[in-house]
């Protein structure tokens, strides 16, 4: 396909395609999309190898959350059963922190729900970073906190932080639809808070709330253009209780489109697969880290994950290897602190190569199965899935 190829060669250029193009990619049809997966595999290997990132998550505070976000089962209301706890302690956060650690993760994400944090949920977080940095010697910390007021991402950084995790979650035109509580653009102002900080910029997306194409692609253009060093891709994960329960929208097919389109616009960023891969992908996991250099080990926020055994077997048998603690992630120059643009960057010129939208993909029956909530792990007496 004449698109593929030229979005190979913008993508290891590091040249922004065209949203037709972006389009394009996400109207494929079935019988074209390991091509997509094959082009998309290029640029990601062209940029980070057969490398995969380990992250783990701890949450330090679940539930609790003043916030409506339709898609998460600790907000205002929540009606999910999930587990509820206030913060953590240092030592039991980096307790939790060390089974991931042990299992290969080279970043651990501090996460704790609500609106933001206090200048004393700051402190709090502190002492945790420093609790897991002083026993695990170049492990990388992510803290994800919610809307920072100004002088907090500076905190954190003098802390210990390395990066900032704020996901602008869908596009600016849907984003009322989603949360009522708080704006896109606050959202925005928080990832624009952590780099201005020297934080790493972590931002990235839910897919399957009901968007259109469109949204898809405009949420992910909106992150190319806030440059975070790292994009998860969360796949929606419906659970009970929650507004968006019924919102079963996904195939593995189009699960795989949506990570090839984040590729091709986002080529030297860090893609990670997050919540909701094993309820979407399923069987097609091993083949979206083709696509994706960076996958959440074990158990999310408030559901289950993948035994984190089966998640090192699935990355060997697919002919990838963990990345070491001593490797760097991202191209050199990402790292150095360079222009993350080359000089054509940007490009909107050019033709438009496109393919007939096939017919609506016939979605499976809702796999209600696969949806658990956690009930080990963080705030709790039972061992973590790492």
């Amino acid at each position: 396909m004449d698109l593929l190829n030229t979005l190979v060669d913008k993508g290891l250029r590091r040249e922004l395609p065209t949203r037709e193009e972006a389009l394009a990619v996400l109207a494929t049809s079935d019988d074209e999309l390991l091509d997509v997966v094959a082009a998309a595999g290029k640029v990601r290997r062209h940029w980070f190898g057969r490398r995969v990132k380990l992250n783990y998550l701890v949450n330090l505070k679940s539930g609790l959350c003043p916030e409506d976000c339709s898609y998460c089962s600790q907000r205002l209301g929540s009606s999910t059963g999930i587990l509820k706890y206030t913060w953590l302690k240092p030592d039991e956060a980096s307790k939790a922190a060390a089974a991931g650690l042990a299992g290969g993760a080279k970043r651990v994400c501090l996460v704790a729900s609500g609106r933001g944090p206090t200048d004393r949920d700051v402190d709090r977080v502190a002492g945790t970073i420093k609790a897991i940095k002083d026993q695990n010697e170049g492990v990388e910390v992510c803290a994800c906190l919610g809307l920072l007021s100004d002088g907090q991402a500076e905190r954190l950084r003098e802390a210990g932080a390395d990066a900032y995790n704020h996901n602008l979650n869908t596009s600016e035109s849907t984003y009322g639809d989603i949360t009522t509580t708080h704006t896109y653009a606050d959202r925005v102002d928080t990832v624009t808070k952590a780099h201005a900080a020297g934080l790493s910029a972590c931002s990235g997306l839910i897919a399957g709330m009901g968007e259109s194409d469109e949204d898809l692609v405009d949420v992910v253009y909106s992150l190319r253009e806030l440059d975070p060093d790292s994009v998860p891709v969360n796949f929606l994960i419906p659970v009970e209780g929650t507004p968006l329960a019924k919102e079963w929208n996904l195939t593995p097919q189009r699960c795989l489109r949506i990570l090839a389109m984040v590729r091709f616009v986002c080529p030297d960023v860090e893609v990670r697969i997050a919540g909701g891969r094993e309820v979407h992908l399923r069987t097609m996991q091993p083949l979206a880290l083709n696509l994706a250099n960076s996958i959440f080990l074990g158990d999310y926020l408030t559901t289950e994950g993948q035994a984190g055994q089966a998640d090192l077997e699935m990355i060997a048998d697919a002919g990838f290897e963990v990345e070491g603690a001593g490797e760097v992630t991202l191209p050199e120059h990402r790292v150095t602190g360079g222009c993350h643009e080359s000089a054509d960057c940007g490009s909107q010129g050019g033709g438009v190569c496109g393919t007939a939208a096939p017919a609506a993909p016939t979605v499976s029956e809702p796999r209600t199965d696969l949806v658990a909530v956690r009930r080990r792990g963080a705030g709790t007496d039972l061992a973590p899935n790492a």
